[in-house]
């Protein structure tokens, strides 16, 4: 072995050794999350304390979950809610995205311009104006009012753009000479071309939906419309919170994302590399 393979040897498992040390470091909290649904409270109050519990066999703490509280029925809308918000949220950003590269209008570039610059508002300073929107319109307590506020994304419409950007004109033209329209050169074309950045955007959208606590407190007045978050948050006691309990309700609504990040893990890896070559 040379010595520059030498120096490459070492410098390749120098930076796998500190990938994984941070790999680990990133995966540990969701690994200790899990076990300690599976612990008594006299486990977690052991010290010093201990990673993995006594038996993975004890599922007292799901039980209590759904003693405690409708998980059930509070999963379920979320995942209406999350549904319905990325797909609405996709769409709308496939359109603008398509819009943005493929027609000729005048102001397209400012009009881009300031859809980027909403990237740069803070949700927080619209939620009493958007609170007030949503109650005029009657959504309360409504699967759409939950979701209606976030469906225009400017970071979807500025990933799909570049990556729109990447389709040749020409591919437009002569689709259109065949007596393709706009619709279906977007539907059978660009978006199989750009399916990978798609449905990584899509798994992303899913996750920020379902991890929204906020807007839907603020919208939902009954108990039966509420999602995981405010459900988990029901679970809490000021005087006495069981956190077994609680990371319990955590480790069963993250089950979702991590079965629709199994699903399209491929996808998302080709998507991140796909946005990652795109200028």
């Amino acid at each position: 072995m040379t010595r520059t393979q030498k120096c490459r040897f070492v410098k390749d498992a120098l930076v796998t050794f500190f990938a994984i040390i941070a790999g680990l470091i990133i995966v540990f909290p969701v690994i200790y999350c899990a076990a300690v649904a599976f612990k008594t409270r006299a486990e977690l109050s052991v010290f010093p304390p201990k990673v993995l519990p006594d038996s993975f066999l004890n599922l007292e703490n799901f039980r209590t979950v759904f003693r405690m509280a409708p998980l059930m029925r509070f999963m379920l809308n979320s995942v209406i809610v999350s549904g319905m918000g990325c797909v609405l949220k996709l769409l709308f950003a496939i359109l603008a995205a398509y819009a943005f590269v493929f027609f000729k209008f005048r102001g397209r570039t400012i009009l881009f311009f300031i859809v980027l610059g909403t990237m740069m508002l803070p949700a927080d300073t619209l939620v009493v104006t958007n609170y007030i929107t949503i109650t005029r319109l009657n959504l309360l307590d409504n699967y759409f009012g939950m979701c209606v506020t976030s469906l225009a994304g400017a970071t979807q419409m500025f990933m799909l753009r570049q990556n729109f950007k990447t389709v040749p004109v020409s591919y437009r033209d002569a689709a259109f000479m065949d007596g393709c329209g706009d619709l279906r050169f977007l539907a059978f074309i660009v978006t199989p071309f750009s399916a990978p950045v798609i449905l990584t955007l899509l798994v992303q959208s899913f996750t920020t939906f379902w991890n929204a606590y906020l807007w839907p407190l603020l919208v939902t007045n009954r108990i039966e419309m509420r999602t995981v978050q405010i459900g988990v948050a029901m679970l809490t006691n000021p005087l006495d919170t069981n956190y077994t309990v609680v990371l319990a309700a955590v480790t069963l609504i993250l089950v979702p994302s991590f079965v629709l990040f199994g699903f399209l893990r491929m996808a998302v890896v080709r998507g991140i590399e796909g946005g990652a070559l795109v200028g």
